[in-house]
């Protein structure tokens, strides 16, 4: 799996699963328009007319409960317009696209990032988790503002919308255009890469079939092409129900298997001096395997009940930290130095197999997520300014026929695929889980928080633009290296 092992060593140095994987696009509905200066009401949902069929009605109106800035227990949000009909989800269902997310494919290098971090590595883990549950939730607090009454009202649906709040005395819609190019490059990227993946797990499950890599690429394509006709959230929802326990099936394996080996155990395999160059890999492939905020608005606002948000992000970081430690762990302490970069190249033949064939599945099951997020930031986007648009099939087919098909021939035809998702991922990753959450919250909510908020934002920001600055220059290096050695030969 060599290919497969560079791809994910180039993306490790900084590009996480965001896998910074998705959703911070659809609008939420309300039936109130008053201009968001007056913290009164909350927009029109643009983007849920597209999906106008299949409504799940909650039995009156939704309350907002949320332990942030203080909201009004009392408070109702504004009954959804008749028109805006999309399917709501549970708390579990949004868990699952969370975990979805957190707990991709990426996971498979913690144990190689514990090779280079040492005992460090596993208080990463821990404060990744913390620090992306963090930013998640001042994220969303950045979608409520206090009325007169002191009651809190979701003035913003969508990343969108925070940014363009932020930027509006600069420009009405700098902020949102930026945050939207991010998005969809990010996703697209994303995307690509489990095509990719599937194409090389293929060619390396039936090594004697006489198919390229490229061919392969195209057969796990024709299984995407159902993606075209995915129309709601809640359909995502269930794929990425099946993502996960498929991912569960991987840790499972590989766990009772190192298990098998304890007596071969050593905590002396812990590295204690650590190189500085490493050290910044083994930070991006734990950090960036944590994100999720792209797509934490449009969950929240598409939950049945909002006010278990905060609780719904707590227990699935909880529990992602602790399946990585003990992951990561336990696969360390049983192949020490030898421990690959894919952890799954350490396994058995035959166990390798069986683990390629579920990787598989959990790439063809994880591609909908992203792909569903990208077509509705730019269905979003081209039927803004004419609402006719939204219940056009035909303009929907082919906002999600090209994006599919675009994502096929990047996967075929991009040179040094891997080096440049990982600069991109450097980018993109970074700003979109650490450096915009932190810096909207506190442009937004500055007079209203404590010091110490004040200062764990800033930490945030800082932490975020180091871990970014370190992925750029890798992901340069590594791309400089490599055109030299292509121009060599």
């Amino acid at each position: 799996m060599a290919h497969l092992k560079q791809t994910f060593s180039s993306l490790f140095k900084c590009f996480g699963e965001t896998p910074s994987l998705f959703l911070g696009l659809m609008r939420w509905d309300s039936c109130l328009d008053t201009d968001e200066e007056h913290l009164n009401f909350a927009k029109s949902d643009e983007l849920n007319r597209a999906h106008s069929e299949n409504r799940e009605e909650p039995d009156g109106p939704l309350k907002f409960e949320f332990d942030i800035c203080h909201q009004d227990p009392e408070y109702k949000s504004p009954a959804p317009l008749p028109h805006a009909q999309v399917k709501l989800i549970t708390s579990w269902e949004a868990g699952w696209n969370v975990t979805n997310a957190i707990q991709g494919i990426f996971v498979l290098g913690l144990p190689y990032a514990l090779l280079h971090s040492g005992y460090s590595g596993l208080l990463l883990i821990v404060l990744a988790a913390a620090l992306c549950c963090y930013t998640g939730k001042i994220l969303i607090a950045c979608l409520y503002e206090e009325n007169e009454n002191g009651q809190l009202r979701r003035v913003r649906d969508t990343y969108e919308d925070v940014a363009n709040a932020c930027c509006k005395k600069l420009s009405p819609s700098l902020g949102g255009v930026v945050v939207n190019v991010t998005q969809v490059l990010e996703l697209i990227m994303t995307c690509i890469l489990y095509l990719v993946a599937s194409g090389n797990l293929l060619s390396h499950s039936f090594p004697y079939v006489p198919v390229t890599e490229q061919t392969w690429s195209v057969i796990a394509f024709v299984t995407l092409l159902p993606c075209v006709f995915i129309r709601t959230l809640k359909i995502v929802s269930k794929l990425s129900q099946l993502c996960s326990l498929v991912h569960f099936v991987i840790i499972f394996v590989v766990i009772t298997y190192c298990l098998t080996q304890m007596h071969q155990w050593s905590w002396a395999k812990f590295r204690l001096s650590l190189e500085f160059e490493d050290f910044l890999v083994s930070v991006g492939v734990i950090i960036f395997s944590y994100t999720s905020q792209i797509f934490l608005p449009t969950l929240e606002g598409n939950m049945k009940n909002p006010e278990e948000f905060r609780c719904m992000l707590n227990w699935t970081h909880f529990f992602a930290c602790i399946l990585k430690t003990t992951f990561a762990l336990t696969a360390f302490l049983t192949w020490g130095e030898k421990t690959k970069e894919v952890i799954t190249d350490n396994l058995p033949s035959f166990l390798e197999t069986l683990v390629n064939l579920c990787l598989l599945t959990k790439a063809l099951l994880s591609y909908p997520l992203p792909f569903f997020a990208a077509t509705e930031i730019v269905y979003s986007c081209i039927s803004k300014d004419n609402h006719s648009n939204y219940r056009s099939p035909l303009l929907a087919l082919t906002v999600r026929g090209s994006f599919l098909l675009l994502t096929l021939l990047m996967a075929m035809f991009t040179p040094h695929f891997a080096l440049l998702m990982g600069l991109t991922g450097s980018v993109t990753g970074a700003a979109m889980t650490f450096l915009l959450p932190s810096l909207f919250h506190l442009k937004l909510k500055w007079k209203k928080l404590s010091s110490l908020e004040k200062c764990a934002d800033i930490s945030v920001f800082l932490l975020g633009f180091l871990c970014s600055l370190a992925g750029i220059v890798c992901s340069i290096k590594g791309l400089l290296e490599t055109n030299s050695v292509d121009f060599i030969s």
